[in-house]
């Protein structure tokens, strides 16, 4: 792997190992990605309080997420089509999760199975659901994750209806990319990418095909995909999910005070300010600005965790330091992941480990509990 001093490294490396319309599936918002790009910049606006003379020797990353004990406060967030940003892309990167001590996400969209991923993984991972039209098949997904001990069930709420994504229509998104002139001409220089998918037999959702009647081939999976986003999704289908699954739920996608304390209400176990990396509503706010909001309406009752936009080590502080419990990261995982695979994934978070380690330490903090909204630098921004 050439050298790399932080995140953005990956993601210039990475444009040029994978197929562009999987690079562009993942780095892309909806319609002008003013809220994808938001994400990112909204945190360059928060200052941290310099500290110093405080006795460092023993700082510590690890902390606690959901009752999990963790290396640090971070996790990977779920991603479709992992798998086509490497072979074998979810396996390796749950490898790499586990043994660094983090949570990892598997997607309903992944191109590895829950049970291909739970055989070669060393240790339990969360599952994220969507709620589909198929309401037997989600029945079955969540047995399935029961069955193969994942330790918690995420569930994405924001996406009854898709965001437009203009790459994706542009580059005729699919797994695996159709034959077209276009597709072999890029294909042709990503020789790397090629030899890799060639010795691999996971190249379609492995969670849908076989396990749903008559989808078997990539035109009828697209069609059937197409169509299963439920648009009535309720909070009623939040309290069926939770008596069906048992176990710990995790509820994604909210930005909204008041949906924050429906969250509650419902029986959950924690809440992610979440905006799909947007990838959903453009024009919705930096999930860095919306964090404030609902920390405040959850008063401490669940933990509150953020993704979006979190690029750097001082990121997942300054979130931290606005009452998050920990962060999720998504793209630059999937950065890593495309480089050198499992390897990839571990120097992703070894980068973020530590540049949270060194910001602690130049703010004079020794552990993650430590940090508080007294480590905001004057006032925070206000939302746009």
């Amino acid at each position: 792997m050439p050298v790399i001093t932080c995140i953005e490294d990956l993601r210039r490396l990475a444009r040029n190992r994978v197929p562009r319309m999987f690079y562009d599936y993942a780095d892309a918002g909806s319609w002008t990605e003013t809220t994808y790009r938001a994400n990112e910049t909204d945190f360059s606006q928060i200052l941290l309080r310099q500290r110093v003379a405080v006795d460092l020797h023993s700082r510590s990353l690890r902390t606690l997420m959901i009752g999990q004990d963790v290396a640090m406060p971070v996790a990977l967030a779920p991603t479709g089509l992992t798998g086509m940003q490497h072979a074998d892309g979810e396996i390796l990167a749950a490898r790499a999760a586990g043994r660094f001590g983090v949570p990892f996400t598997l997607s309903t969209l992944s191109i590895c199975s829950i049970e291909d991923v739970a055989a070669h993984s060393e240790v339990p991972f969360w599952f994220q659901l969507y709620v589909l039209r198929d309401r037997d098949f989600v029945e079955r997904l969540i047995d399935r994750a029961r069955a193969a001990r994942c330790s918690a069930l995420m569930l994405t709420l924001d996406l009854q209806v898709l965001g437009q994504r203009h790459k994706d229509i542009i580059n005729g998104m699919s797994a695996p990319p159709k034959p077209t002139l276009a597709n072999l001409v890029d294909l042709a220089t990503k020789p790397r990418w090629c030899l890799s998918m060639l010795g691999t037999p996971r190249r379609y959702f492995g969670n849908v095909v076989g396990h749903v009647k008559g989808v078997d081939d990539t035109s009828s999976l697209s069609a059937w995909i197409g169509q299963q986003f439920d648009p009535r999704l309720s909070w009623n289908d939040v309290e069926w999910i939770k008596k069906r699954w048992g176990g710990k739920l995790i509820l994604k996608g909210i930005m909204d005070p008041d949906d924050a304390r429906r969250a509650v209400d419902s029986g959950a176990d924690a809440l992610i300010v979440s905006n799909h990396g947007g990838r959903q509503l453009n024009g919705a706010p930096a999930t860095i600005d919306a964090l404030p909001g609902v920390v405040e309406a959850v008063a401490g009752r669940i933990p509150v965790l953020i993704d979006g936009g979190i690029r750097r080590g001082a990121d997942v502080v300054k979130a931290l330091a606005l009452g998050a419990a920990a962060c999720l990261i998504g793209r630059p995982h999937l950065w890593g992941l495309a480089i050198a695979g499992e390897a990839g994934v571990a120097h992703v978070l070894d980068v973020y480990r530590r540049e949270i380690d060194r910001v602690m330490g130049l703010s004079g903090i020794s552990k993650t509990s430590e940090i508080g909204r007294d480590l905001i630098f004057g006032r925070p921004r206000q939302p746009r």
